[in-house]
């Protein structure tokens, strides 16, 4: 089975082909800090020949969720540091997933201040998980050039601060309608400046933040998560195969580690123009490793492989429920099945107590 075979990346040997894919669970502290069960959480998981962390912001401003992580400040720092020494005691590597949510937030878990995006439209027809329940999303402030470049040295800074914490490395969380994709997607980047109007442009902000990553981890320990064809928070692009096919070939010439392509998880029928296999459509653009995610289970995993569309294959709720995925696989042994009421907050139930094969 070559999910289960072992890949190299740079220096870093996966022990398998299947990767834990960023799932926010929002079990941290107020503070942003994570706890010993976040610690336990981590390592029930080791056995993934990659662990992509649950989002973390990269400064107070970029949260946008309550009791989700946070990478700035020496708690935090500290705190994962706990996660990175137990995974790797277990044999495991895990990647830092640095988040900036942009307008994804609301000022009631702000301390009253607006979200920021790269212009001023909020998000329409959805609703956002707030401390106080759901809300409408606010209009968010359009950010000023100056704010771009400090948030472009935010990325770097929580890099230095994941190296320090022991993360093998960094993915860029630029999908699923977060702030890079807001500045990538011409429906919510209206902007006059050098961020703004043009796909080089536009692209820029990503661009330059994965300069920054590859400058503090170095080769092979940088990558970035990917969304084409997700128009989820408002992420709607007039030429979504142009622009990513322009962003993926400048990608293309960094020395990144990967980069993670998310499938359409959404009905698209209303964009017929838009790609529907994006690893089909983008592909053949990225000579480095490729990993696929979005609602794959074993069988459609391992034929990605099989077919040479992808070197990795992410999962999400399966490794939520599964702490033992890679040698369920392995047996072909039942799945648990995930709990959706307690994939956000609470303690242990739904996080830690999900039975390994032996229990």
């Amino acid at each position: 089975m070559k999910l289960l075979e072992k890949l190299k990346i740079g220096d870093l040997e996966l022990k398998n082909r299947l990767v834990m894919a960023p799932m926010t669970r929002s079990r941290a502290n107020a503070q942003g800090e994570v706890n010993n069960l976040i610690v336990k959480y981590y390592v029930q998981r080791a056995s993934a020949g990659l662990i992509i962390t649950e989002a973390v912001n990269i400064s107070e401003q970029a949260i946008g969720s309550p009791l989700t992580p946070g990478l700035y400040t020496r708690e935090q720092i500290t705190s994962w540091k706990k996660v990175t020494d137990a995974v790797h005691e277990a044999n495991g590597l895990i990647f830092a997933q640095l988040w900036h949510t942009g307008r994804v937030g609301h000022s009631i878990d702000k301390k009253g201040v607006l979200p920021v995006s790269a212009s001023a439209i909020a998000i329409e027809g959805q609703t956002h998980f707030t401390s106080q329940g759901p809300k409408e999303y606010e209009t968010p402030r359009e950010l000023t050039t100056e704010e771009v470049k400090q948030i472009i040295q935010d990325y770097k800074q929580a890099a230095i601060n994941a190296k320090e914490a022991g993360f093998d490395g960094v993915e860029l969380h630029s999908a699923f309608g977060y702030l890079p994709n807001q500045f990538l997607v011409d429906g919510a980047n209206k902007r006059n400046d050098e961020f703004g109007g043009s796909i080089e442009n536009r692209s820029r902000f990503v661009l330059e933040i994965m300069n920054a990553l590859v400058e503090v981890f170095g080769k092979d320990k940088a990558g970035i998560k990917l969304s084409p064809s997700i128009p989820y928070n408002g992420m709607i692009d007039s030429d979504p195969t142009a622009l990513f096919s322009y962003l993926i070939s400048e990608l293309n010439k960094l020395p990144l580690a990967y980069i993670q392509l998310m499938q359409p998880m959404f009905p698209i029928d209303a964009f017929p123009t838009w790609p529907k296999d994006v690893l089909t459509t983008f592909g053949h653009l990225f000579d480095k490793t490729i990993i696929v995610n979005g609602g794959y289970d074993q069988q459609k995993g391992e034929q990605e492989l099989e077919n040479n569309r992808a070197h990795l294959v992410s999962y999400g709720s399966a490794f939520i429920a599964n702490p033992d995925l890679p040698k369920r696989f392995e047996l072909n042994a039942e799945l648990n099945t995930p709990d959706r009421n307690t994939m956000y907050g609470g303690g242990e139930k739904g996080f830690t107590d999900y039975p390994f094969l032996e229990q």
